[in-house]
C-alpha cells in the first residue's frame, strides 16, 4: 500500500534530499523497522508537517525504546521541513512507559478476533493506508 501512496513518494523524496552530509540513511534494524539517520547520539526523523506530531512522537520512541532494548543509547530529532522547526525526544521513565503501553494497546488489537470499528478521520483520506482500513466496506458494497 505504501508504494502507491503519493505522500509516501514526497515523504521519500524529501527523505532523499535531507541532510545531504549524513552518511547513514534509512537504517535497518534486525529486519524489523527502519529510521530515517542516525548520527552521533541521535536518531534523526524527518517529516515534512507536524501535523501528526504526536504519532511521529510515538514513533521516535519506540525507536528510541527499540535501541534501548539493544543496548544502545541514544536521544531523537525530528525535523519537520515546512515548519522549519526540530524538536528533541528523550525517553526517560515517563516516556518509555508511554511507549509501552502503545505497544501492549497493538497487541491487543491483533490479538482482537475482529478488527476494531473504523473511526473516520479527517486525514483518513491521504494516509497510505486508507485501502487497509476501508477495504471491508468496498468488498459490502460490491455485494
Amino acid at each position: 500500500m505504501e508504494h502507491e501512496s503519493d505522500r509516501v513518494l514526497e515523504g521519500k523524496i524529501l527523505h532523499e534530499e535531507s541532510y545531504p552530509r549524513l552518511q547513514e540513511r534509512e537504517v535497518l534494524i534486525d529486519n524489523a523497522f527502519k529510521m530515517d539517520h542516525i548520527d552521533g547520539k541521535y536518531v534523526r526523523e524527518v517529516k515534512m508537517s507536524s501535523k501528526m506530531q504526536e504519532s511521529d512522537h510515538l514513533q521516535m520512541l519506540f525507536y528510541l525504546y527499540q535501541l534501548e532494548l539493544r543496548g544502545v543509547q541514544k536521544r531523537g530529532l525530528i525535523s519537520y521541513t515546512k515548519e522549519k522547526k526540530t524538536v528533541e525526544v528523550i525517553l526517560d521513565n515517563d516516556e518509555r512507559a508511554k511507549v509501552k503501553r502503545a505497544i501492549a494497546q497493538a497487541y491487543r488489537v491483533i490479538e482482537q478476533a475482529k478488527p476494531p470499528v473504523v473511526k473516520k478521520l479527517p486525514y483518513c483520506k491521504s494516509c497510505a493506508y486508507f485501502g487497509f482500513c476501508y477495504v471491508r466496506e468496498a468488498d459490502e458494497y460490491a455485494t
